[in-house]
């Protein structure tokens, strides 16, 4: 399928990696504090830090000679998913996927201590965009397919 979502989901795997990219992103660092925040069974978590290993998103690093012991980073591939963590947090939040009734935690300005939420920025100016007046339009790596998903069509308001 060509598809930057689907691309990226096949790169993340499943809910646990994006618990694991949460945590990662938190500075927890080791299986078993990973393991303990998680929950996930020790077989499970091997296998998802294995696959983001693979994908680069995460990378195992020494941080003990004797013993040896590993530690797993996230990578600057792996950073850049934490705005996708920010999203799925924020919208459930908002739908209280918890059950909580309120968010366990909110992001905040560190200065001035106002909530914060993710906006889309124009990068020319600098200047967040109200989400009425984003658009998609083909990008280079379209196909025909895409192309005619996108064209306007006729009648439509612009």
């Amino acid at each position: 399928m060509r598809c930057s979502i689907a691309g990226a989901l096949e790169h993340i795997g499943d809910r646990w990696a994006l618990l694991l990219i949460r945590d990662l992103s938190l500075g927890l660092n080791r299986f078993e504090d990973l393991r303990t925040s998680t929950g996930i069974p020790a077989a499970t978590l091997s296998s998802r830090l294995k696959h983001l290993v693979s994908s680069g998103i995460a990378e195992r690093v020494p941080y003990n000679d004797h013993p040896p012991r590993l530690e797993y980073r996230l990578t600057p591939k792996g950073h850049d998913l934490w705005k996708v963590s920010v999203a799925l947090r924020e919208w459930g939040d908002r739908w209280d996927a918890s059950g909580f009734g309120a968010p366990t935690v909110e992001m905040v300005d560190r200065e001035t201590g106002r909530p914060l939420t993710l906006g889309l920025i124009d990068n020319e100016t600098g200047q967040a965009v109200p989400i009425g007046r984003a658009t998609l339009r083909p990008g280079p790596g379209a196909d025909d397919q895409v192309r005619r998903l996108l064209e306007p069509t006729e009648g439509a308001s612009e």
